[in-house]
């Protein structure tokens, strides 16, 4: 077997070599609940072939991930604990046939919805430390027993989108009073008080406008430099997603930076915009 790329799977036998691919009609693969995904399977050989039908099957679920981080933590109960199947759909593409093109393309189109009478909803796509998110299509060309039965995936993106309502509740509440911060040396964690001695004096003052924010909105606040004892070269922020996933023995936690941003470059004045 040879893979050709990301998303398509090649086989290649005596007869000659047959590959899949699948394309999305959206480039990002981003798509919201009760949306219609469709696009085209692509089959691709030099020859002609006969084949026993081409099926899709659409799958999302939320599971446990194993990794260096998480050893000694979920390997007791991994096992035990099945993936939760929020999508679980299986979508027949064409019959039994002959393929004599050499480029053959399959439309196909379905709902993003969950599964039929099932009481979980759709969660947005989420690639953890402890826990998945995922959801994605594979599709697969049937043949004979005596033949590879060549396949392919791909991995589309949900994004649910909040209440504004709720969202609107939120904000309102925030504003009247903000969120106010102070950075200084001795606010500083996780450091021993011989080091905490040996930084430099200073003191940062700041507001967020709001800690509940959504996705696609900006992020905002301000940032006042009271005094520094040192010439400060930069400023940068830096988001950091804190995954918390609770267990038998306790809780584990886990930090990941997603963006790290400069705000300043070489300190001119006391007073900064974070958005």
């Amino acid at each position: 077997p040879k893979f050709s790329s990301e998303n398509s799977y090649s086989v290649e036998n005596m007869a000659a070599p047959i590959s899949l691919s699948i394309e999305p009609d959206r480039f990002s693969k981003i798509y919201k609940p009760n949306e219609n995904l469709s696009g085209f399977i692509t089959v691709c050989s030099r020859k002609a072939f006969k084949h026993n039908g081409l099926e899709m099957i659409v799958k999302g679920e939320v599971k446990l991930e194993l990794s260096a981080r998480s050893v000694g933590i979920f390997e007791s109960f991994y096992s035990t604990v099945k993936p939760l199947k929020i999508i679980d759909r299986k979508i027949k593409i064409c019959g039994e046939g002959e393929i004599r093109d050499k480029e053959r393309k399959f439309a196909f189109e379905f709902p993003i919805l969950p599964i039929s009478g099932g009481n979980v909803p759709l969660f947005d796509t989420y690639h953890g430390v402890y826990i998945s998110v995922k959801y994605f299509i594979r599709a697969k060309l049937k043949r004979g027993m005596l033949q590879s039965s060549p396949e392919t995936s791909t991995e589309f993106y949900v994004e649910v989108p909040t209440d504004k309502k709720i969202i609107k509740s939120i904000k309102k509440e925030e504003s009247k009073r903000g969120v106010n911060f102070t950075i200084s040396p001795a606010k500083i964690r996780n450091i021993t008080s011989r080091l905490r001695n040996r930084i430099p004096n200073f003191l940062f003052e700041g507001n967020l406008t709001f800690i509940n924010c959504n996705i696609d909105e900006p992020f905002k606040g301000e940032l006042v430099i009271r005094h520094s004892e040192r010439k400060i070269k930069s400023i940068e922020l830096q988001l950091v997603r804190v995954e918390r996933t609770s267990y038998a023995e306790g809780e584990a936690r886990e930090a990941t930076e997603v963006q790290n941003i400069q705000i300043a470059d070489g300190v001119h004045h006391d007073f900064y915009n974070v958005g």
